[in-house]
């Protein structure tokens, strides 16, 4: 970004924008991203920011949490800008590696400084961006929690002055949130290190009990940061639920809504054999779509997601791995072949539909069988302690044989050959995100470079956390036995009033339980 100084107003350009130190956020909103207005409490929030204060938001997937960071980062930046370049920079700590490159994109399209560092630059890459950190470029900077376990990193970005952490979906946050990542927990840690700067937690799923905790691994104190909580009032969707029994009730639903709604559409399903499945179905009825399951590779993700966001109408089945960076706002109905796992997740999911605010149906086909899958999906994400550590001294202690063998052979130790129990996954998947192994499954080279964590040895922590995920499961069951408003129901769960949207300080006593 070209700086455009003077000595009373400094300025500097966004493409062929100029923005000065006395721009208002309504202005930046219509000069840099052609918005003429603000939705729900974004304003407030950015108010917020801009009078160096701590905020909580909370809103639906596309309803534009990133303005709430972007504007204060480019009003910031103006405000801090020096003769010789802008030493003050936005950092966003975010999980999604794959969606940093496409949100740094739209920000450098509209002339903003921005860029990411994560594992999918090249060493030649990542120091080229260390070093233009460190000589004060960008206005905002995209990374994962993960970075922090550089200490070039650290090393850099103590050079700057951080006047805003952006933490998006800080659910992960949480240990009891439904996409914990371990390095989250060190927010804390990480805020201290730049020099506790003002801090935005961005999330669109958060219980209150998560939300306190949320705060909690901040380290803050509730009384400092304020909560703007938008709910899922939005009036447009259609929430459904029609019990069924067996895939040829599934299917005729499917077709069905198919010719009552030709636009774009998501069906989702929890297992790849079912979408396969159901993709012939569809197939022998001549029903076009698009496949997207986490079996596919990269390249391939990358084309159907492409198609799905570029071209119109397309209907796509989908595991729940297609969903991060779908923001298309004519997506005329969402379908759930089977119950998600947790509210949280269905919540995100019915969310990605109707954004362009026309009416939009949220469906859920309901067969109590399928139960029976979401079960063994818990099971299988929630291995116990007497499997980590079995896990933990085979790799530490095996070394050889584990890297001569590799996977099938670590699965079979474990598991006595039973081919459908999926343990090893999470279990892998955990001892990475905690910093205890490193290295790669495909093809299979992991050593070990750390000690077993404390929590991952204790059998009471981790059954505690197997209950709450088949908490969460039944709430969703409670919510198809629903009878009354649906959307209520959701509210309920999150702990706002329905039909309204919350802008307060958090409470003072202890986070309400969901209701149900």
């Amino acid at each position: 970004m070209s700086m455009l100084l003077n000595h009373s107003t400094p300025t500097y350009s966004t493409g062929a924008i100029s923005i000065n130190k006395h721009m208002d956020p309504d202005s930046v909103l219509n000069r840099v991203f052609g918005h003429v207005g603000f939705r729900g409490n974004q304003l407030q929030a950015i108010e917020r920011i801009l009078s160096q204060q701590h905020a909580m938001v909370i809103m639906p997937t596309g309803m534009g949490k990133s303005l709430c960071y972007q504007i204060p980062a480019i009003i910031l930046a103006s405000q801090n800008a020096s003769r010789d370049q802008a030493r003050g920079l936005t950092l966003v700590i975010s999980p999604l590696i794959a969606l940093m490159k496409d949100q740094v994109d739209t920000l450098q399209d509209r002339g903003i400084s921005a860029a990411f560092i994560n594992s999918s630059l090249t060493r030649k890459q990542r120091e080229k961006r260390y070093s233009a950190v460190a000589r004060g470029h960008y206005q905002i900077l995209y990374v994962t929690p993960e970075r922090f376990r550089k200490s070039e990193f650290i090393e850099i970005i103590q050079k700057r002055t951080i006047h805003l952490l952006a933490v998006d979906e800080a659910h992960c946050i949480s240990e009891w949130g439904h996409d914990f990542r371990p390095d989250y927990t060190r927010m804390k840690e990480f805020r201290k290190l730049i020099g506790n700067p003002v801090t935005l937690a961005l999330t669109a799923t958060a219980t209150p009990e998560v939300q306190q905790d949320i705060v909690q691994q901040l380290g803050m104190q509730e009384k400092e940061i304020t909560l703007f909580h938008e709910g899922i009032d939005r009036p447009n969707l259609n929430l459904k639920v029609i019990e069924v029994w067996g895939e040829e009730e599934k299917l005729t639903h499917m077709l069905r809504i198919r010719k009552e709604h030709p636009g774009s559409a998501i069906i989702y399903f929890t297992l790849i054999k079912t979408l396969h499945q159901f993709s012939d179905y569809l197939q022998s009825h001549d029903i076009e779509h698009l496949r997207y399951h986490g079996d596919l590779d990269r390249i391939e993700r990358r084309r159907v997601q492409d198609q799905f966001m570029k071209e119109p109408n397309h209907l796509v089945l989908a595991t729940n791995a297609f969903g991060m960076g779908i923001d298309k706002e004519d997506i005329r109905f969402v379908i759930h072949a089977d119950i998600p796992g947790s509210m949280e997740s269905y919540y995100q999911e019915i969310g990605r539909s109707g954004r362009d605010g026309k009416p939009s149906d949220c469906i859920l086909l309901y067969d109590e069988r399928d139960l029976a899958t979401q079960m063994e999906f818990l099971k299988w994400s929630n291995p116990d302690a007497e499997y980590y550590v079995r896990l933990y001294d085979l790799l530490k202690h095996d070394e050889e044989r584990v890297s001569a063998y590799g996977l099938e052979w670590v699965r079979e130790q474990l598991h006595f050959k039973d081919p459908f129990d999926h343990r090893l996954e999470t279990a892998l998947s955990i001892l990475d995100r905690f910093d205890v192994i490193k290295g790669t499954q495909d093809p299979f080279h992991i050593r070990v470079i750390g000690d077993l964590p404390e929590v991952l040895g204790n059998p009471s922590y981790l059954e505690t956390k197997h209950q709450r995920d088949l908490h969460k499961l039944y709430a969703l069951v409670q919510y198809v036995k629903h009878s009354d408003n649906r959307k209520k129901f959701i509210h309920d769960y999150f702990g706002l009033p329905y039909g309204t949207s919350k802008t307060c300080p958090f409470p003072e006593d202890k986070p309400v339980e969901p209701s149900c």
